[in-house]
């Protein structure tokens, strides 16, 4: 990808250049206890009992939410956003997932399991873990209330009134499902509490890439069309050919449909 050339900051000597950075290094703190801030107020937020039962299509048959936990307490669900009018992933979905394996065989000695969950067919889910090369679990909500009940999926009657209520709002919305991310603990008991979803940028702290790329003097570089990072994420696999992609995260392999709204958006 071609990229517009950053212009060169101003040049100091090593002490003006430590002094910068002895001030940027006080932000940096503080941004580190606000961090230690929120981290435990999320942990402090109150619980919801899961009343109702949800059961997926998984490659070992079907599987309850209690059996997503795989015999450990806390379970991370991870809502991918599938695109059904192409077949594949979103763009923004795959560029996470593949961050999870290598954090994954840590997440499993640590009494957390991780599972990605879409709408789709699972044959069309396990066709895309295997072309992309991950060992994650991938499970089916086809027929399942869970899209909508932790609003990522929307009813036809939804999209038809022209908004929905996403990331903890009502705003517009033009597909049927989008991303998110929850946590859920099961107790001694055998009772399921969701205990935190967050949607949108909510999610891209989990994403490595981004945080190395905030490193460096070009940063993430997403200046357009969309100012996301669907301005240059593809899949992993297809960088070097020419494809392009949607402001919702859709890889089209020669053509570029462009709905008007996106999922992974710029603003929090």
């Amino acid at each position: 990808m071609t990229t517009a050339r950053t212009q060169i900051a101003n040049v100091v000597s090593e002490s003006e250049w430590l002094g910068a950075r002895e001030k940027l290094l006080d932000m940096e703190k503080q941004l580190t206890r606000q961090r230690d801030a929120v981290n435990a107020a999320r942990r402090a937020l109150p619980w919801v009992r899961v009343e109702k039962e949800y059961v997926f299509d998984t490659a070992e048959g079907r599987k309850t939410l209690s059996d997503l936990f795989a015999g450990r307490s806390q379970l991370i669900i991870y809502s991918f956003m599938w695109r059904h009018d192409l077949g594949n992933g979103c763009i923004g979905c795959s560029f996470l997932c593949d961050h999870v394996d290598g954090a994954n065989l840590h997440l499993a000695h640590h009494d957390v399991s991780f599972v990605a969950v879409s709408r789709a067919p699972l044959n069309d889910l396990l066709k895309y873990k295997q072309r992309m090369g991950w060992q994650f679990e991938w499970v089916s909500s086809l027929g399942s209330d869970f899209n909508v009940d932790y609003h990522v999926s929307f009813r036809p009657e939804e999209l038809g009134r022209g908004e929905v209520y996403y990331n903890y709002r009502k705003m517009k919305a033009s597909l049927q499902d989008l991303q998110g991310q929850h946590v859920f603990y099961n107790s001694d008991e055998g009772e399921i509490f969701h205990t935190y979803s967050c949607y949108a940028r909510g999610n891209e702290e989990v994403v490595g890439a981004y945080m190395w790329l905030d490193l460096t003097p070009k940063g993430r570089n997403e200046n357009g069309p969309y100012f996301s990072l669907a301005d240059w994420v593809r899949p992993h696999d297809r960088y070097d050919q020419h494809g392009a992609t949607d402001s919702m995260g859709g890889y089209h392999a020669e053509t570029s449909a462009r709905p008007s709204c996106c999922c992974h958006e710029t603003h929090t």
